[in-house]
């Protein structure tokens, strides 16, 4: 695995990009296809989705042509790559550059320059790159002449004419080397708020995930690249989504800035029922936070791209789920109807917890999903998978609806995504600012039994206007075990308070413990809710831990 410990700024995206296809490779391992001829190539081109001639594109033309297409049987193109691109091993691949020179819209007066992603190496499924301009859809070739090939043994000469491309980059006039935007791989694309800093990745589309049977990867076969108006801060994408189960139409308009902005409008077409459909799905890691230590041999104290699922439910409460890397994969659903936002966070943002000044985990951005329209009932889920390294991406959450998803379906889903250093609105109660977790028991006492130290800390909202006669109680409860050893005490340093309790798990095998706990006084809440999930170790792994000199 490659170490993604470098700071090369024109590299960054590939390296962790190629994090989540590392990890969809360890989950289900994804086999290599066999060898195509350069036939093959050219009928895959031939594929390339385009509107008849003197036919304008449009939105409306693209959603027609998914329709279409999911009437028909999927064919995967995976694979069609002449075999020096399949030989290409990583530091091959990293050889492989675009020609800056060569950028989309470069010698126009434009805000945006888009370069584009060689094939090879994971990305093996040729895409399909066009211009669009007033309506008229452009399709632009593969040309060796816009790539340097390095020490990659690859002679660009002899590629096939119509290759395709892996994907594509774009950078805004603050900043012409840095990316704002990248789609690569799959349907997968990230974006960066004023930090520049790539971090979780999202997905156009989730399909089966955690299921007892392979996870589905729909893919954007066909980009549209909407040459954007002269000094304006706006570009527009627009994607082809195929797979076995589903074909899409995808709008994406797109803003940088502090938070970068997205609309997203899609219409999902299955082939098939679909069992566990998952609409803005989000993908990011968590190896090691101030809650769960479960990997503690690494020098540096946290190590995460997100440490929080955040929901705003339809009903208007405000949740908190720190995320954890558990040593058995977690899922968890969330109950909701016509949810106002969700997403994953990267709420700490002191370098001094992470102190890595290679990949700035305090810099990460967060990302949060605001629906447009009703979306009715359904579930903000979460996936927590294992992973004793930070190269995978463990963590995934998406929004499943209730009703059945069967073949015929028209599924339109329209949302804006902010990604940036904080999401565009928060609670006006006070948040959860602090989770840790550690050994129950008094201090200066020996333990009799085992119990689960929780702590959690808020601050914000009214918190700190608080008289010292206001009583403030923590609300806790617990799906098993027996709390105690509660409280609810003023902790000046946040201006804040700080919940602590211990949990005793029952008796018998471990089996996952939900946690919820709010703060109120005079019986109304003064903070969003806290909610957790616990598994306690096997009877016989419960160490007490007790110093020799305790009776």
């Amino acid at each position: 695995m490659h170490n993604p410990h470098k700071i090369d700024a024109s590299n960054r995206l590939q390296r962790l990009v190629s994090r989540s296809l590392v990890a969809v490779g360890v989950l289900f391992s994804l086999t290599a296809c066999a060898a195509q001829s350069q036939t093959s190539l050219s009928q895959a081109s031939q594929s390339a989705a385009q509107p008849e001639e003197g036919q304008a594109f449009s939105y409306a033309w693209l959603k027609g042509y998914a329709r279409q297409l999911a009437t028909k049987p999927y064919q995967s193109h995976q694979g069609e790559l002449p075999d020096s691109l399949k030989r290409l091993d990583w530091d091959d691949y990293q050889e492989i550059r675009f020609n800056k020179e060569a950028a989309l819209w470069r010698d126009q007066k434009s805000e945006f320059r888009t370069e584009l992603f060689h094939l090879g190496l994971g990305f093996d499924t040729p895409i399909h790159m066009n211009e669009l301009e007033n309506g008229k859809s452009t399709p632009i070739p593969y040309m060796p002449s816009e790539f340097t090939y390095g020490k990659s043994k690859v002679d660009g000469n002899k590629l096939p004419k119509d290759l395709g491309f892996a994907g594509f980059r774009m950078q805004f006039a603050t900043d012409w080397q840095r990316d704002v935007v990248a789609f690569l791989g799959a349907s997968y694309f990230r974006a960066v708020g004023s930090e520049m800093q790539y971090g979780l990745s999202a997905r156009g589309l989730a399909i089966d995930t955690a299921m007892p049977h392979p996870e589905e990867f729909p893919i954007f076969t066909d980009f549209w690249l909407e040459k954007p108006t002269p000094g304006s801060d706006l570009v527009t994408v627009y994607a082809l989504m195929d797979s076995p189960s589903v074909t899409g139409a995808y709008r994406f308009d797109m803003s940088p800035g502090e938070p970068f902005k997205m609309r997203v409008d899609s219409a999902v077409y299955p082939r098939k029922s679909v069992e566990r459909l998952g609409v803005a799905p989000m993908t990011s890691m968590f190896m090691v936070g101030e809650n769960d230590r479960r990997t503690n041999y690494d020098w540096r104290a946290e190590i995460h791209d997100s440490d929080g699922l955040a929901m705003q439910t339809g009903s208007g409460e405000w949740i908190w789920r720190p995320l954890a890397n558990p040593a058995n994969l977690q899922f968890n659903a969330y109950s909701d109807e016509n949810p106002k936002g969700f997403g994953l966070l990267q709420r700490d943002r002191n370098f001094d917890h992470y102190q890595d000044d290679g990949v700035f985990y305090e810099k990460r951005p967060s990302l949060w999903i605001e629906p447009i329209g009703n979306w009715g009932k359904g579930s903000v889920q979460l996936v927590e998978i294992p992973t004793l390294d930070e190269t995978f991406d463990n963590i995934v959450a998406f929004w499943n609806p209730a009703a059945p998803v069967e073949a015929g379906q028209e599924l339109l889903y329209s949302y804006n995504m902010y990604w940036g250093s904080h999401p565009p609105v928060q609670s006006n109660r006070a948040r959860v600012v602090d989770t840790f977790t550690g050994i129950g028991g008094v201090i200066g006492k020996k333990r009799q039994y085992y119990s689960k130290r929780f702590v959690v800390d808020f601050a914000g909202g009214s918190l700190a206007m608080l008289g010292n006669d206001t009583k403030v109680k923590a609300v806790i409860t617990s799906s098993e075990g027996r709390v105690e050893i509660e409280s609810a005490r003023p902790l000046h340093s946040i201006d804040g308070y700080r919940a602590m309790f211990d949990l005793v798990p029952p008796k018998g095998e471990p089996k996952p413990i939900n946690l919820r706990v709010y703060l109120e006084a005079n019986g109304q809440p003064l903070t969003e809710t806290w909610q957790y999930q616990w598994t306690p170790p096997a009877e016989n792994d419960r160490e007490l831990h007790n110093a020799g000199h305790l009776k």
